[in-house]
């Protein structure tokens, strides 16, 4: 028997899958983190910094406010549980689930074996680079340039170094042992993979068959398009045999969602057989892009009625919403999108640009004024200020000038910032 949700228990069921129906603690320490971790599975790392770095974020959504050095501590020191990898895109990983990508990090080998491939057309550059880490071990790029054999002629290229970092990461040659700021530092795999996990030899089938499984867990209901995106894995067959078999077990269990259709039909869909059913979430959070909430446009359209898209590489004229807007949780519900901006030297989050969604409400306001002055003072900004670009911004001007913020202020926002 198939059950049926309504969209709203669907959403509902996908957020405490999430880990929004729970607590914020008081004091967030490296357990709460690790416990988050095996509820979403992945963090997804990103490069923009115009509020906080992406990776940052899922955990203040969930968690509250936290020391930021307490992520570093955890994902980034030499005895780190974690790791990095492309298990959706650059992301985290716990460092035991390693030997569950080695399908992927074959493919990539497969990928590039032929004689007119990158690799082959650079083995020089790929066995110096293999060839320094060994005897060196774990180098920044900078590292490697300030020793580049320039003497040797015309196959040295720095870009050619850096890529064979890359390449070699993708293959699991090399793995990232950690971060300086921003910069990776790179060494081979048996330098930052314990032995015993190194060793481990799982299956294609098997790994893809657990991954599925995971992907479910941390959806709560999802259909067979959200749980391939989770971790991006792009084997139709190999998915569509995984969920069979998870649904064999019991693992996965049918179900119809309302509203989900394509077509005219309704598109089936799967729930984890742990996933629970608040009756409802008081969550409100400000979401990364890269939330695994929202990070697939056809599930956040479908589960959220959030038509969403960056607009970081749209020209400042053409934005709608702005250079990084952020989705607003309130609820069970996308309120609203909110573009903001750290301005440290006047110590200020700039809300550059405050939208609703349609299934808003006038109440929301608050709530999302609570989660940005919260924003402002995690990042240990002093003031807020409210510029008048959205139909969201007066609320939240007035919301936040009746709330707890220390200070707020209006400005004229330029269509033509950048972040």
């Amino acid at each position: 028997m198939t059950d049926t949700l309504s969209p709203a228990q669907a959403r509902r069921m996908a957020l405490a899958a999430q880990g929004f129906t729970r607590a914020r603690p008081r004091s967030v320490t490296a357990a709460h983190i690790h416990r988050l971790m095996d509820r979403i599975g992945v963090l997804q790392i990103d490069s923009v910094n115009v509020f906080a770095r992406s990776h940052y974020l899922p955990l203040l959504s969930r968690l509250g406010a936290y020391d930021p050095a307490l992520l570093d501590r955890v994902f980034l020191s030499r005895t780190t549980h974690y790791v990095e990898y492309l298990a959706h895109e650059a992301t985290f990983i716990p460092i035991d689930d390693w030997p569950l990508w080695r399908f992927r990090m074959d493919d990539f080998r497969r990928r590039w074996s032929s004689e007119d491939s990158w690799m082959s057309g650079n083995a020089r550059t790929v066995q110096w680079v293999q060839d320094e880490l060994r005897t060196r071990g774990p180098l920044r790029p900078v590292d490697l340039r300030a020793d580049a054999p320039r003497e040797r002629g015309t196959w040295w290229d720095w870009d050619d170094v850096k890529l064979a970092l890359e390449h070699l990461w993708r293959t699991g040659d090399v793995a990232i042992s950690g971060r300086r700021g921003f910069e990776r530092t790179y060494a081979l795999a048996e330098q930052v993979i314990p032995e015993r996990i190194l060793l481990q030899d799982i299956p294609r089938d098997e790994a893809i068959r657990t991954l599925i499984g995971r992907a479910a867990r941390s959806s709560g209901v999802a259909t067979q398009s959200d749980l391939a995106d989770y971790y991006r894995i792009r084997d139709r067959a190999a998915v569509t045999q995984a969920i069979a078999d998870l649904t064999a077990s019991g693992e996965l269990l049918p179900v119809r969602v309302r509203g989900w259709d394509r077509g005219g039909r309704p598109l089936p869909a799967w729930r984890h057989r742990d996933a629970v059913l608040p009756r409802r979430v008081d969550a409100a959070a400000v979401l990364t892009p890269f939330d695994p909430v929202v990070w697939f446009r056809d599930r956040a359209l479908r589960a959220f009625d959030l038509d969403y898209r960056i607009e970081i590489y749209v020209p400042a004229e053409k934005r709608r919403y702005g250079y990084y807007s952020l989705p607003v949780l309130v609820g069970d519900r996308i309120v609203a999108r909110v573009d903001l901006k750290a301005d440290r030297a006047a110590s200020t989050l700039q809300v550059q640009s405050a939208w609703w969604e349609p299934q808003s409400r006038p109440e929301d306001a608050e709530r999302m004024a609570q989660e940005i002055a919260l924003a402002a003072s995690w990042q240990g900004l002093e003031h807020v200020s409210v510029s008048g670009w959205g139909d969201a911004a007066d609320a939240v001007h007035s919301a936040l000038v009746g709330g707890a913020a220390a200070s707020v202020r209006r400005h004229a926002h330029a269509r033509e910032q950048t972040g």
